[in-house]
């Protein structure tokens, strides 16, 4: 007989996108010249890891005593005042925001997210987000008994389809009583598209409106925001008159901040105005962290406390990172000098990702691994890493992507 559960007893065994990364490299080592645009990991013009200095330095210098202690169920004080320092840094960001925010460490921006769904929803509600989303959405839902709804990304015109958004928020806050929506932006995964200032201002017209017919939750997964073509912080200016109106959650990331993906640092932010409401959030977030993984990694925490604050450290990170970036958005740049006119893809101007949308994408996503150029395909989407291909190939991935 079956030890298994039922329910568990078909999961897929493997995540298709490190699958594919599996055989690129694989058909690499032999030799093969290799275009592989699956991973969301940022590699230089060599194919290396692109590593911060700055940051591997700090890791290096943690004391022993410190990895080797247990960090406190909800992080570090120091570890959490400086994200919330971090996320709600000048930048014309309303200190309003940063008065009432609390926090809790989790391991990475997908802790955030699973604290998000368990703590904001009930068994059997839905999370609702765009039609193109990072797919361990629905796994971290499925995970938590928690499903999905999704509403049309894009109208006619390219814009993010707000009307869309309305609706569907007044469809599940008639259905389910509430809502939460995770919005990634700046740099969204994985279509690359990052929402202008006018579309966060009806984004949030439509946020106050309905969230005075039930409680509506907004998460921002932020964990691209460092990477961003401008002010990555800018939008908070329209989430201000939100507070107290409306849940504000923030999923932080270190992951691709500091180039440390397996150091799995991250934390979720919440803002709320009253003491008494920010003391039972932070109460329950520490409950749901020592239920699941108990406590996070230390020794990380502490390496990250040092990036945020120590203003020569934090000062070479920025410095460094800026040179990562400006790699990147010649990558962008070389991508829509050689895609505009021939692919369908919407607006792109920063990021790790960018979406190419193709009715056949199986097939085409297959007929391009027999060229040696590996890509994600989805419903109707190619999901292209760009962060992992060098400038140089970028000409060679169009070329694959358009035939």
């Amino acid at each position: 007989m079956p030890s298994l559960v039922p329910s568990r007893a078909s999961r897929p065994s493997d995540d298709p996108i490190f699958a594919l990364n599996r055989e690129a490299n694989a058909r690499k080592a032999k030799g093969e010249a290799i275009v592989n645009a699956t991973v969301g990991a940022l590699l230089d013009d060599d194919g290396a890891l692109s590593v911060l200095p700055s940051a591997a330095r700090a890791v290096r210098e943690v004391p022993e005593a410190e990895w080797a202690a247990y960090a406190p169920i909800a992080g570090t004080p120091d570890f959490l005042r400086a994200v919330c320092d971090d996320l709600f840094a000048t930048g014309g960001v309303d200190p309003s925001l940063r008065a009432a925010a609390c926090a809790s460490a989790t391991p990475g921006g997908t802790g955030a997210l699973r604290h998000a769904l368990a703590n904001y929803l009930e068994p059997g509600q839905k999370l609702l987000t765009t039609s193109h989303y990072w797919g361990p959405y629905q796994t971290l839902a499925d995970e938590n008994a928690r499903g999905v709804d999704t509403f049309r990304m894009f109208d006619d015109a390219g814009d993010l389809d707000v009307g869309a958004l309305d609706a569907a928020l007044g469809a599940q806050l008639a259905s389910q009583g509430r809502a939460l929506l995770f919005l990634n932006d700046p740099c969204h995964n994985p279509t690359g598209f990052s929402m202008s200032m006018d579309e966060w201002a009806s984004v949030a017209e439509v946020l106050d409106r309905r969230g005075s017919q039930g409680p509506v939750t907004l998460l921002s997964d932020m964990a691209y925001y460092a990477y961003a073509g401008r002010e990555p912080r800018a939008f908070m200016r329209h989430l201000a008159p939100l507070l107290g109106k409306i849940g504000l959650l923030f999923a932080w990331s270190a992951s691709k901040s500091f180039t440390h993906y397996g150091l799995r640092v991250g934390a979720l932010v919440a803002c709320e105005p009253d003491a008494d409401a920010r003391a039972r959030t932070e109460a329950a977030l520490a409950y749901a962290s020592r239920g699941t993984w108990s406590n996070c990694n230390r020794g990380g925490l502490g390496a990250v406390t040092r990036l945020l604050t120590d203003p020569t450290v934090r000062d070479s990170c920025v410095a460094e990172r800026e040179s990562l970036k400006a790699v990147l958005a010649a990558r962008v740049t070389a991508f829509n000098g050689a895609a505009r006119g021939r692919l369908r893809y919407p607006r792109y101007d920063g990021g790790f990702f960018v979406t190419v949308f193709a009715d056949d994408a199986q097939e085409r996503a297959a007929r391009m691994r027999e060229m040696g150029v590996f890509v994600v395909p989805g419903k109707g989407t190619l999901r292209v890493a760009l962060c992992g291909v060098a400038e140089s190939d970028v000409p060679r991935l169009v070329d694959a992507l358009a035939q």
